[in-house]
């Protein structure tokens, strides 16, 4: 986190696009309002959209506005978030939820800082600076000619990553503290000491929500605390590890039962709102079994194809497709 907050405060003093990468719940949104208010630009206008909740034709408009009789229902003209952000900062959340075609013409507005509301032919000019954020591996979107490779390049001009909770265990107990400070605030309590085991508990807690699970879990325990000690109790059973096993959750053992364990956690991870759940665990799948094999055979493709059982161009172009080595 302290390299994120260094290319952070690094990156804000220019007017260069930043990609935010990082799973749902790690706090994209923060780094890019850190930006935003760091920069030369904090006294213009934050821009906020999320690309994934629009469909392709509602996000066309809410980006670049829309003049009247443009479709059904355009009774009046609309400003867009581009020409809005004139002078500020455009952060578009979810970029990897756009569609190829909407892609054509963010890339314009990056290159050229032009555009045309929906419906008009005048053409416009922002001055707003792009931040994205992306919560999937956006190379792996463009080697499945979901996502425009030029318009990658286009925004991984400066990219931050942000780790998931589970990989900086060590920051849950100043989280917990800040956390505890707002929600007492917010719901006039007084829970200010920590229990036996709360903060191990946490740390752990794999946190598949990241710090947004974090922060629900404090403000519910906040409201349910009786006294003014936060306990273990008043934590969810998933965090202290109370939880009854599910009926749809295989016992470990055999192959076949690890397996399908394995698919159930990849799709829980993923959430309910999550698209292409199918491709994103056979890939990540896929890629371990090629990199073992790998492993077994030495480096040598020739072998591992044979062992895997597929052609060894194939082999090779997944090697290189998922970054892997391996001798000719």
């Amino acid at each position: 986190m302290q390299d994120v907050y260094r290319v952070t405060r690094r990156v804000a003093a220019s007017n260069a696009s930043v990609l935010i990468l990082g799973e749902t719940g790690v706090g994209k949104e923060l780094v890019a309002s850190a930006i935003h208010r760091l920069s030369r630009r904090s006294g213009g206008p934050f821009v906020r959209v999320n690309c994934g909740a629009l469909s392709e034709s509602l996000l066309e408009s809410e980006l670049f506005g829309h003049v009247r009789g443009a479709f059904t229902g355009a009774v009046a003209n609309r400003t867009g978030r581009f020409e809005a952000g004139h002078g500020g900062t455009v952060f578009l959340d979810e970029i990897n939820s756009t569609s190829l075609t909407l892609q054509v013409k963010l890339l314009r507005v990056l290159q050229e800082k032009e555009f045309e509301r929906v419906g008009d032919t005048n053409t416009l000019r922002t001055d707003a600076r792009i931040v994205a954020a992306s919560n999937r591996d956006l190379m792996k979107e463009v080697r499945a000619e979901r996502f425009r490779e030029d318009l990658y390049w286009r925004l991984n001009v400066v990219p931050i990553e942000i780790p998931p909770l589970r990989r900086r265990r060590d920051d849950i107990p100043a989280l917990v503290s800040f956390f505890l400070e707002h929600y007492n605030e917010v719901n006039d309590r007084y829970v200010v000491h920590m229990g036996p085991g709360v903060i191990e508990a946490m740390q752990d807690y794999h946190w598949p929500g990241n710090v947004r699970e974090l922060q629900n879990y404090i403000e519910r325990a906040v409201v349910m605390a009786e006294t003014d000690e936060l306990t273990v109790d008043v934590l969810p059973a998933c965090v202290t590890g109370k939880e009854e096993p599910s009926d749809d959750v295989p016992p470990a053992g055999d192959f076949e039962s690890m397996a399908k364990g394995l698919v159930m956690q990849g799709i829980s991870e993923a959430g309910s709102m999550a698209e292409n759940v199918h491709s994103t665990i056979v890939e990540q799948i896929e890629r371990e079994v090629i990199a073992q094999v790998l492993i077994a055979c030495g480096g040598v493709q020739t072998k591992a194809a044979s062992r895997l059982g597929i052609n060894r161009n194939t082999l090779h172009k997944k090697i290189k497709d998922y970054g892997l080595g391996g001798d000719e």
